[in-house]
C-alpha cells in the first residue's frame, strides 16, 4: 500500500493538532492539582498544635492591681506548678502550654487566695485571658498595733 503524501497544509494541522490537546490536557491536570491541594493544605494546617497562652490581670476587690501577686498554673498530667510574679499592673503570663493537657489557675496575695479557673484540653482556644479575684484584706499598719497590751483590740 502506497501512502500518499500530505498537503502541506495537513501536515500544518497533524503537528498543531497535538500539541494543542497537550496544552489542554496540561492545564487541566494544573487545575485540578490546584483545586485538591487546597483543601489538603487547610487540613494540614489545622492539624498543627499551636502554641497555648495563658495571660491575665490580678485584681484586689475594688479592681485595683495588685502587684507582686503569685499567680499558679498546675498541669493535671504531672502535677507540677508553674509560678509567676505579677508586674507592677498586676499582669501575669504563660506561655508554651500543652494542647492536650488540662491546667489549673489561681492567684495568691499575703495568704489569700482567689477562686480557681479551669484550662480544660478540650478548649479549642490557643490564648486565654483571664481577670484574677483576690479579696486581700488591707495590710495591717505598723503605725498602730492591731492587738493592746491586754490582748484585746485597742478601743478608739
Amino acid at each position: 500500500m502506497m501512502k500518499t503524501p500530505l498537503c502541506p497544509w495537513m501536515k500544518r494541522m497533524n503537528s498543531v493538532i497535538p500539541r494543542r490537546n497537550l496544552l489542554l490536557s496540561l492545564i487541566a491536570f494544573v487545575a485540578c492539582a490546584l483545586l485538591l491541594a487546597a483543601p489538603l493544605t487547610a487540613l494540614a494546617q489545622k492539624n498543627v498544635p499551636r502554641e497555648r497562652i495563658v495571660e491575665g490581670k490580678v485584681v484586689n476587690k475594688d479592681g485595683g492591681p495588685i502587684s507582686g501577686a503569685v499567680v499558679y498554673l498546675k498541669d493535671s498530667r504531672s502535677n507540677g506548678v508553674k509560678t509567676y510574679i505579677a508586674d507592677e499592673d498586676g499582669h501575669f503570663r504563660f506561655g508554651a502550654l500543652s494542647q492536650d493537657t488540662d491546667y489549673e489557675l489561681w492567684a495568691e496575695s499575703n495568704t489569700v487566695r482567689s477562686k480557681s479557673r479551669q484550662i480544660s484540653s478540650f478548649d479549642n482556644e490557643n490564648k486565654f485571658y483571664f481577670v484574677l479575684k483576690v479579696n486581700a484584706a488591707k495590710p495591717a499598719s505598723l503605725d498602730s498595733p492591731s492587738v493592746s497590751s491586754t490582748g484585746l483590740p485597742p478601743q478608739p
